[in-house]
């Protein structure tokens, strides 16, 4: 079935169900179904550069971007080779897609402390930009500072864009001002127009035309006939996020706080059932979409009318979980 030819995207989780040639089946049947670009999540035990390298080896169309390089975990000069190496791999696909992180994650896991975080992106960003234009590169910032670094011959002769993942305004009104895109996660549909509008407004108050950053964003969905799966599905996904401090905060100031102190209340339990079972049907429909593939169309539909037109559709699986990546990237395919 053909449903439209406009852009859309797939994101893939790193599973530790899925090895590297799930991974790379995956995206040759992405591009063989008219997807324009894949995201790559950064995995516990797996980063996402490998992942995407595997499926630069095997397809020949399809962007690949890191749907997040958390910034803390890496240095400026290293998140710049590997970029720049994944663009020459990739004959030039690579998006470079940065955030924060979390934390527990980057003071607990990597060692690193977590320390001004919104001063950190920009001058990483500041500097990898520089780098990957093959500029040598001097920078004394508020969080970061860097003296001749360069990349040499290794720099891309052509451009890596680069994305930050945003959610509160003040990071949005920053991927406005230097991001080539923002990359929107659990924006509530309640809530996006608002998001685009802070985009928008960082890149005015930056001197930028707001056109030049691209609107890009995952959709939660669960492709399936069975509801109460595809609910369950999206309630444990929800629930997880919520763990997190961050998100947790987030998902407070954008509408949802009697469902956040309810997953608290559990979280102190450690009943991640209960945890998800507090995911109101009303939270569900706002952060994602349950049902059949007319349904999601039509929720695809109305996000990119209100705006987000580089649409970016991150599966839940109902299922085995490779059989449920193949069924929705063929049924919601832009081109069939």
């Amino acid at each position: 079935m053909e449903f439209y030819m406009a852009f859309l995207g797939l994101r893939l989780g790193n599973e530790p169900e899925m090895g590297p040639p799930d991974i790379q089946s995956l995206g040759i049947l992405a591009e063989e179904h008219g997807y324009g670009e894949v995201w790559m999540t950064e995995g516990v035990g797996r980063d996402s550069l490998t992942q995407l390298t595997a499926i630069a080896a095997v397809t020949n169309r399809i962007g690949l971007g890191t749907g997040i390089l958390p910034m803390f975990s890496r240095t400026p000069l290293v998140t710049a080779m590997s970029s720049a190496g994944l663009a020459a791999v990739s004959d030039g696909r690579f998006i470079l897609g940065l955030g924060v992180g979390n934390r527990p994650a980057t003071e607990d896991g990597h060692g690193v402390a977590f320390s001004q975080p919104m001063e950190h992106l920009s001058d990483l960003i500041h500097i990898v930009r520089g780098l990957l234009q093959g500029e040598e590169v001097s920078h004394d910032g508020k969080a970061i500072t860097v003296s001749k670094a360069s990349l040499g011959h290794a720099a891309p002769t052509g451009k890596v864009p680069i994305y930050i993942a945003a959610l509160g305004p003040r990071m949005l009104r920053l991927a406005g001002a230097i991001g080539d895109g923002v990359l929107l996660s659990w924006t509530a549909t309640s809530y996006l127009e608002q998001a685009i509008q802070l985009v928008r407004g960082g890149a005015v108050k930056a001197g930028r035309d707001p056109s030049e950053v691209e609107i890009s964003g995952y959709l939660r969905v669960a492709m399936t006939d069975d509801l109460d799966a595809g609910r369950a599905s999206l309630q444990r996904e929800i629930a997880r996020y919520a763990g997190g401090s961050h998100y947790r905060s987030y998902f407070r100031n954008t509408g949802f706080d009697a469902e956040m102190a309810g997953t608290q209340t559990a979280r102190g339990h450690s009943d991640n059932p209960a945890m998800a079972a507090v995911i109101s049907k009303n939270m569900q429909s706002e952060l994602g979409v349950v049902g059949p593939a007319e349904v999601c169309w039509t929720r695809i539909e109305k996000l990119r009318g209100m705006g987000l037109t580089k649409l970016v559709i991150a599966p839940l699986t109902v299922g085995e979980i490779k059989s449920s990546y193949e069924r929705t990237i063929k049924a919601l395919a832009p081109q069939g």
